[in-house]
């Protein structure tokens, strides 16, 4: 049973985080209902309108997205990549084909994005 004191113990605090963020954000929401506007109720997307208006109907630019999702693509594989090249002796041959294997799965993606043209800035 002792093994498992640890445990228990995260799992209570995990649960006061939750249920104290609750009540934080359902006290502090009452106080600052009242300071609602108009210009606070937009959304507000990178200094860009996120919905188009009548004036400029054109979609809205994605490039800040997609660059944001190849650094986390990147971020992702130097992150798997680090403990594998630590214990690389010891996985062998079967380490070396799945790193292979998901280093294609990550590089498939980026090559499709580069010939589309996402990486280009107009």
């Amino acid at each position: 049973m002792n093994a498992y004191v640890p445990l228990l113990a995260m799992i209570i605090a995990a649960g006061f985080l939750a249920i104290s963020g609750i009540a934080a954000s359902e006290i502090l929401g009452k106080v600052t209902a009242s300071r609602y506007n108009s210009v606070k109720n937009l959304s507000y997307e990178c200094g860009i309108e996120a919905t188009p208006s009548a004036e400029n109907s054109a979609r809205f630019p994605v490039k800040y997205y997609i660059t944001a999702m190849i650094f986390l693509l990147f971020d992702i594989e130097v992150v798997f990549l680090y403990p594998w090249s630590v214990t690389f002796e010891t996985l062998g041959v079967w380490g070396l084909i799945e790193m292979l294997s998901f280093l294609v799965l990550l590089t498939l993606p980026f090559i499709y994005v580069w010939r589309r043209g996402g990486l280009e800035w107009d």
